[in-house]
């Protein structure tokens, strides 16, 4: 159960279909704003939340928008930690070519549920050998 309070006009987010993982986050907007191609903006949804202990709610961007036009969340995904407690907000950027036009109640992002664990540091001298060893960036072939 996750408690919130809807500062907008518009209904708490929802689950697109029985088997979406994330929910639609709306703008709070109360006039349409437009995103230039490179532009960057923080879209308010007029949410305030509290998750409990070990949970964190997680930005991602909506796919429709990302393939139609270019339209995508900068720092995604955007992690909502289970202690703040402030307005929740999306920071959208316009990848595409052109102009797009966010308006009032619009769907900009998806919203994520997940649990997490805390680690704790062990120093060490040497890590254990794997069959992978260092191999990073494209190690495995093209991409």
């Amino acid at each position: 159960m996750i408690r919130v309070i809807n500062e907008s006009p518009y209904p708490l987010p929802e689950y697109a279909t029985p088997h979406s993982a994330g929910l639609d986050l709306r703008a709070h907007l109360n006039e349409s704003v437009v995103l230039q191609p490179g532009e960057r903006r923080l879209v308010p949804t007029g949410l305030r939340m509290a998750l409990p202990d070990g949970w964190e709610a997680q930005v991602r961007p909506r796919s429709g928008l990302a393939l139609k036009h270019g339209v995508t969340v900068l720092n995604s995904p955007g992690t909502i930690d289970a202690d703040y407690r402030g307005p929740v907000g999306v920071i959208l950027v316009n990848h595409g070519s052109e102009a797009f036009e966010i308006t009032p109640g619009e769907r900009i992002a998806q919203l994520v549920f997940a649990r997490y664990e805390r680690a704790e540091w062990q120093i060490v001298d040497e890590l254990d050998a794997t069959e992978r060893g260092e191999g990073g960036f494209g190690h495995s072939g093209r991409g």
